[in-house]
C-alpha cells in the first residue's frame, strides 16, 4: 500500500509592502518570500474518502473536519480514490509563517502523487488563500498581486532564527487597522552574492503589517528587541501579518547559538533556526 510523507516548509515573508487594494478588497502586495527547513509534516494513505486526524506539539485547537484547509485541499482533486491524512503539526497556528497555506500545499503534491495525477493549480488553489500558490512551490520568489503573481528570485542561503511569543494575531484586524493601503513597491532586486549583501538590502526594505500588527499585539516589540540583541543578529523584522519574527545572522553557528540563548531566556516562546531559501526539495512527496 503506497504511503506518502510530505514536508510544509514554514514560509517566512523577507520583505511585505502594501501598495494597494482592490475593489473586492482584496490588498495588493509585493514580498520576498522564502522558505525555512522547519515546518509540519503530512502522511497520506489510501482510504475510500477523505479524512484527518491532527497530532504534534502544535495541534492543540486544530481543527479535524471539512473546515481545514488540508481537506478542502485534498478535495479539490473530486471523486475518486480518498485519502486518510495525519497531519504533524510543528508550526504554531495564526503566526504569519504559513502553516495552514504550507499544509495545504503539501495535501495538494501528496493527493497529486497518490493518485499519480497532475498537481493541481488555477483559481480554485488561489481560492483556498492566497498563501497557498506561493507554498506549493516553496522556493524564493517574488509574489505580488494579492500573492498569485510569482517570479522566482535567486537568493543565498540566509541563516535565520524563528521566534513566536504564542500570541495569535488576527490577519482582518492587522490590515483593517493598516494606516496607509498605498505604500510604495520594493526596490529591485538585485543578484546577491552572499547572505550580508541580501541582509543588507533587505534593511531597506519593510514589512508594512508590522507598525499595526506591533499596536495590536506589543509583545512583537519585545520580540523584535530580544532579536536585535542577540549576538551576530544582523537584521530583526516580523513574517506576514505577525506574530512570528525573524533574526537573520550571517552563518549557520551564529544562529543556532543565538536560538539556544533566546530559548533559555524565553522558554515560553516558540523559537527554531535554520537557513531560509529553498526547499522544494525536501518538501516532495516521499513513498514510504
Amino acid at each position: 500500500m503506497s504511503q506518502f510523507e510530505v514536508f510544509a516548509p514554514a514560509k517566512v515573508n523577507l520583505a511585505l509592502h502594501v501598495t494597494g487594494q482592490r475593489e473586492d478588497g482584496y490588498h495588493l502586495l509585493d514580498s520576498l518570500v522564502a522558505f525555512a527547513p522547519v515546518g509540519d509534516m503530512l502522511q497520506l494513505s489510501p482510504a475510500e474518502s477523505l479524512s484527518l486526524k491532527v497530532t504534534g506539539p502544535e495541534s492543540r485547537g486544530v481543527p479535524e473536519g471539512p473546515e481545514n484547509l488540508v481537506l478542502k485541499a485534498a478535495a479539490l482533486y473530486g471523486p475518486g480514490p480518498g485519502a486518510a491524512i495525519h497531519l504533524d503539526k510543528c508550526l504554531p497556528a495564526a503566526s504569519g509563517i504559513g502553516g495552514g497555506s504550507s499544509d495545504a500545499a503539501a495535501a495538494l503534491r501528496g493527493m497529486a502523487a497518490l493518485r499519480d495525477v497532475a498537481l493541481a493549480s488555477g483559481a480554485a488553489v488561489v481560492k483556498l488563500g492566497a498563501d497557498v500558490p506561493m507554498c506549493l512551490d516553496p522556493r524564493p520568489a517574488r509574489t505580488e498581486g494579492i500573492g498569485e503573481e510569482l517570479t522566482p528570485v535567486a537568493l543565498p542561503p540566509l541563516p535565520a532564527v524563528l521566534v513566536n511569543p504564542r500570541v495569535e494575531v488576527s490577519t482582518p484586524a492587522v490590515f483593517k487597522a493598516l494606516a496607509s493601503k498605498s505604500n510604495p513597491a520594493m526596490e529591485p532586486i538585485p543578484a546577491f552574492v552572499e547572505a550580508a549583501d541580501c541582509i543588507a538590502w533587505l534593511a531597506r526594505q519593510r514589512n508594512d503589517l508590522q507598525p499595526p500588527a506591533v499596536a495590536l499585539a506589543p509583545v512583537i516589540a519585545e520580540v523584535l528587541a530580544a532579536l536585535s540583541a542577540l549576538p551576530g543578529c544582523k537584521l530583526a523584522r516580523m513574517s506576514g501579518s505577525g506574530a512570528t519574527c525573524f533574526g537573520l545572522f550571517e552563518s549557520d553557528a551564529a544562529a543556532e547559538a543565538a536560538q539556544a540563548q533566546l530559548a533559555a531566556a524565553q522558554p515560553g516562546w516558540w523559537s527554531a533556526h535554520g537557513a531560509l531559501g529553498d526547499q522544494a526539495a525536501k518538501a516532495a512527496p516521499r513513498l514510504r
